[in-house]
């Protein structure tokens, strides 16, 4: 925090132009340091990094300063009125069976992969062997022919030759007058090793279900199954009635939504739209337009010397984004330049903290499909009618600030939500696999050092794009998905590797394997057995502290 910071409280600089101020931009890999949100974190014996200085700050203060600039956080909307259905609980029989299901499923896939793989191993080697035979018979009938032809063929001198070494410097010698060395057995088994080597490399790998094309990209759109084509007019019959029904839509989306109605149906589930059918097209505009405006009345600021910081950490942020051959486009740069501008100029309380950025990029990509069917991630989104960029860019930024309702002590000074959510993980993984959690204190991995950015930027960076999306299908239909669910996931996610954590036997190899697990191949299959198992975890452990929740 600058020098001035150090003399006046965040909230008490001048606020001439906006409502409230920007707090100074903190690295998301780097918090900064509160001994009292630290203190049980840190090992005895060891000193803590000293704090920022400042002040202590008044709860009478931040009362009056919430008052003040309570238009900033956009709290009672007249549109929300619906939303208080969202407050109910799924029904947890319906979810269990579903979850039930998933893990069975995925079971017997997997045995019918391993026995596929198996028969198909016995059939390679079969056909090799079958090869090499045929190879021994024509070499032979070729040698024999050549011998016959040069007169030598009951020749002892030639067949002493042909038993010297047939190998120089590794490589085989081919030779006319070259005889195998032992046995016809033995030598078609050498051969058959050494066939078998070569071709068994080219086999395929295995990859369980990535290999369907909408797993590759998140825009696919192969031929649908009997069972996604009944599903996808489930979603159509709900969503074309003049009352669209909130909790029926929750249980609908838990188990994924399909991607020519997850647009509209992410809009009904973070409460961007309102259920009544008549009433979304008025309440877009409106809200469209007062996004706009929002930019007409600040974003030239972002150039003032008390925005500069903000702005520049953003600028420099958004190219480390991914996929890199959308976010890259100058088009979408801007966009987002500007989506996240406006986000920390009106929450002040927090301002803009890296991780944020990430968040902006599945509701982008989602809301870009409502106007293409090609890829998202090949497609030149400049191409696009300005007016169907400017409709992508508001409701990106609406529902990513609806989002971040839920979350918004993930983001505030020294990001406590965050502290108190790993502080929980370590705590449920303890009860959950004591064998994991006392692998990592033995070898001295603490919790907030690879489970840090998985709270901040929601393991956007651990999973594919394709994934987050699915994932984010079941976050925004379960009560708290964001602030409260995502705890259990990590926990799921962390034990999903327990075998690959346990091998590890030292500090660097286990901080390597945390921060660069392999899922780059999962798909839709991996993602639905980890929030099946997550969806146990939470109703295993619903008698855990209230600090789980938050």
């Amino acid at each position: 925090m600058s020098s001035d910071g150090n003399k006046k409280q965040f909230w008490k600089r001048n606020a001439a132009k906006v409502p409230g101020s920007i707090q100074h931009v903190y690295g998301a890999q780097h918090p900064p340091f509160d001994p009292l949100l630290h203190a049980n974190l840190i090992k005895a014996g060891n000193k803590p990094p000293p704090a920022t200085p400042g002040k202590p700050k008044k709860a009478t203060t931040f009362q009056e300063f919430e008052s003040i600039t309570s238009d900033a956080w956009d709290v009672g909307d007249d549109d929300d009125e619906l939303l208080a259905m969202a407050a109910q609980n799924l029904n947890i029989e319906v979810v269990m069976e579903t979850a039930n299901k998933v893990i069975e499923n995925h079971s017997k896939q997997q045995e019918k992969q391993r026995q596929d793989d198996t028969t198909e191993l016995d059939r390679r080697e079969d056909d090799t062997r079958e090869e090499v035979a045929e190879d021994d018979e024509d070499n032979e009938e070729e040698e024999e022919e050549d011998r016959v032809e040069e007169g030598d063929a009951t020749s002892p001198e030639v067949s002493f030759a042909s038993q010297s070494s047939p190998y120089t410097d590794g490589r085989l010698v081919k030779s006319h007058s070259e005889a195998p060395i032992g046995s016809p057995k033995d030598a078609a088994g050498e051969r058959a090793g050494l066939h078998r080597q070569r071709s068994l490399p080219h086999r395929p790998p295995v990859i369980p279900l990535v290999a369907r094309m909408a797993d590759q990209n998140t825009s696919g759109t192969p031929a649908m199954t009997e069972r996604e084509a009944s599903r996808l007019d489930k979603f159509k019959q709900l969503l074309a009635g003049p009352n669209t029904d909130l909790e029926e839509l929750r249980k609908l989306s838990w188990s994924g939504i399909p991607r020519q109605v997850r647009p509209i149906a992410w809009k009904l589930l973070s409460g961007y739209l309102p259920a009544n059918a008549e009433r979304r097209e008025s309440v877009l505009q409106r809200k469209r337009q007062e996004y706009f405006g929002f930019i007409q009345q600040y974003y030239d600021s972002r150039n003032e010397e008390h925005h500069q910081d903000t702005y520049r950490q953003i600028h420099i942020d958004i190219p480390r984004m991914s996929p890199e051959s959308l976010v890259l486009q100058p088009k979408v740069t801007e966009i987002f330049e500007r989506i996240l501008f406006i986000w920390a100029i009106r929450h002040p309380a927090s301002g803009y903290v890296q991780g944020i950025n990430d968040l902006v990029t599945p509701f982008f990509v989602v809301f870009v499909f409502e106007y293409i069917e090609e890829e998202v991630e090949n497609f030149d989104v400049s191409s696009l009618e300005e007016e169907a960029l400017r409709n992508i860019e508001a409701d990106s930024f609406w529902c990513m600030s609806k989002l971040l309702d839920g979350i918004q002590d993930n983001y505030t000074f020294a990001q406590p939500g965050i502290q108190k959510k790993v502080k929980a993980l370590e705590e449920l993984v303890s009860r959950i696999d004591e064998s994991v959690h006392r692998h990592m204190q033995h070898y001295e991995v603490e919790y907030l050092q690879f489970a840090f950015r998985w709270m901040n930027n929601l393991l956007m960076r651990e999973l594919p794009l394709r994934c987050t999306i699915r994932l984010w299908d079941t976050y925004q239909a379960e009560p708290e998905g964001f602030s409260h669910f995502h705890l259990y996931v990590c926990a799921a996610f962390l034990v999903r590797w327990r075998k690959e954590i346990l091998e590890e036997r030292d500090f660097q190899g286990l901080m390597i394997l945390l921060q660069n697990l392999p899922t780059m191949h999962w798909g839709n299959e991996e993602v639905s057995v980890l929030l099946a198992e997550a969806y146990r975890l939470k109703f295993a452990f619903a008698d855990a502290p209230n600090h789980y929740k938050r």
